[in-house]
């Protein structure tokens, strides 16, 4: 119970690598809100599985790229949960579709940035006032960030590698008053991210290609966001941690 008593908001908390960090964090006695968007059924589900051994969270509708909406999901915790809120893990974000230079416009553009950049900072913006001494900021990059991406993910690479600059930028910023401020680079871990958007003969590939010889599971993820949370992570800020299964060494 590293985490007892302490309140996390999991934005994109509801479904793959956002569940099994909603779900971690409340086995380690975090009061937990999972923020989702599209899909009720997928927030609901979460928060059973959360119940089912005794934990404690809500769940909570919000357009992580609208900050009005934003700033609700914030009161909704603090409403819930208390004053304090310790734990922010932005995991919300997307590729939305693969596209080359040629075939993306201005929206498409617009849209990527919003979902994955845009929503760090109104989260950050939004919940870091609130927050004690001694929390922790996680944020979701990806390997993208690092390598530029497959095919058609420019705008989704480049979305990442932004949010690894920033992660730096904020912990400098909120060193001062006692925040640590980390990412996380996911590589190929197995999700509906992937399912999606990456061809079956190109996952066993890149599973291939990896040291380990496999994809990653989201409870991996989930693991290295708790230690990062806790206070045996309290030496550690500004850092874009990889997990990749030696597919790549930065």
């Amino acid at each position: 119970m590293r985490l007892k008593n302490k309140v996390a908001i999991v934005t994109g908390g509801s479904r793959d690598i956002g569940r099994a960090i909603s779900i971690q964090l409340a086995k380690e006695g975090a009061n937990v809100v999972i923020n989702y968007f599209g899909n009720k059924q997928n927030a609901d589900d979460t928060l059973a599985l959360i119940k089912d051994f005794g934990g404690n969270a809500i769940t909570v509708k919000a357009d992580m790229t609208n900050y009005v909406e934003v700033e609700n999901l914030v009161k909704e915790a603090r409403t819930a949960f208390g004053d304090d809120i310790h734990i922010l893990a932005n995991v919300a974000g997307g590729l939305i579709a693969r596209k080359p230079t040629s075939e993306m416009d201005e929206e498409f553009w617009d849209l990527v940035m919003g979902i994955n950049l845009k929503s760090v900072f109104f989260a950050v913006k939004a919940v870091s006032p609130f927050m004690p001494s001694g929390s922790a900021i996680i944020n979701f990059s990806s390997l993208a960030g690092r390598d530029g991406g497959g095919p058609g993910a420019s705008a989704y690479a480049t979305s990442k590698g932004a949010v690894m600059t920033y992660t730096r930028a904020l912990a400098k910023e909120f060193g001062v008053k006692g925040i640590r401020v980390n990412a996380v680079a996911p590589g190929m871990i197995a999700t509906a991210f992937h399912d999606t958007f990456t061809k079956p003969e190109v996952r066993i590939n890149v599973a291939n290609s990896t040291a380990l010889k496999r994809e990653g599971e989201a409870n991996e993820v989930a693991q290295l966001v708790v230690y990062l949370c806790s206070d045996e992570a309290s030496f550690i800020t500004g850092a874009n941690i990889d997990i990749n299964g030696g597919l790549s060494f930065s």
